[in-house]
């Protein structure tokens, strides 16, 4: 499974209004782990950016005079994340700008939608935690990721820290509670020992049960399944 975490900055909000491209940052999944595989490109706007959009990602014309256009790296882009699927934290913002580079270049680029499959890490959040901030800072914050180099926004270092936010809130049960539920720790938890695997090291061994131990998880289903009037999950599930 191949999986590219993605972020872009502009020069402002709205692509309609004629807003630009000016960076983008990838990183690469390959089975839930860190590749260590990048795409990371600035790119000249041929336009100013706004005021607001520079006080939040620090990038200035000045800064981009010398870079390559969209246009320039449009195949190169392409070619890196052609047949995966984009983790994008609000991908429709995102999404909006790269169909909207697309379409400047020729009907025959098509659409990134068509290149590869789009997964929104923000509607994901909406959904575990309803009614709560969402944003890639207050995630960093419930899963436990170190976001102290983020003193402005940057494509590459948000797909960095998303990577690590997405492996954290797709871990899946961290513990097993009969009458309760999972707490931010536990998910904190989770985030850094997926962190810790996505990182190479080693995986830990999975650890047969012993016939003793296989005798007693029957005996308890057992006991569950009497009390629970014949409705114990496991047992249906064995079956």
């Amino acid at each position: 499974m191949r999986q590219i975490v993605l972020d872009t900055e502009t020069t402002g909000l709205e692509p309609a209004e004629g807003h630009r491209i000016i960076e983008i940052g990838c990183v690469e999944l390959l089975n839930r782990r860190l590749s260590g595989s990048t795409y990371h490109q600035y790119l000249q706007p041929d336009r100013s950016i706004d005021d607001g959009a520079v006080e939040v990602h620090g990038i200035t014309n000045t800064m981009l005079a010398d870079k390559p256009r969209f246009a320039d790296v449009a195949a190169d882009f392409l070619e890196f994340v052609k047949g995966a699927e984009l983790i994008i934290h609000n991908a429709p913002f995102d999404v909006g700008f790269i169909n909207h580079e697309l379409k400047l270049l020729g009907p025959q680029w098509g659409r990134i939608d068509e290149h590869c499959a789009i997964l929104d890490t923000l509607a994901m959040a909406r959904k575990l935690h309803p009614g709560q901030k969402n944003n890639l800072d207050a995630l960093c914050k419930r899963y436990g990721i170190d976001n102290s180099r983020r003193e402005l926004h940057g494509a590459l270092l948000d797909a960095e820290i998303l990577a690590d936010v997405f492996l954290g809130m797709t871990g899946g049960q961290t513990t097993l509670s009969l009458g309760g539920s999972g707490t931010a720790g536990n998910a904190a938890g989770a985030a850094e020992t997926i962190r810790r695997l996505a990182s190479g090291r080693a995986v830990l061994p999975v650890v047969a049960p012993s016939q003793e131990e296989l005798a007693a998880h029957t005996a308890r289903l057992e006991v569950i399944d009497k009390a629970s009037g014949g409705n114990c999950l496991w047992n249906k599930l064995d079956a």
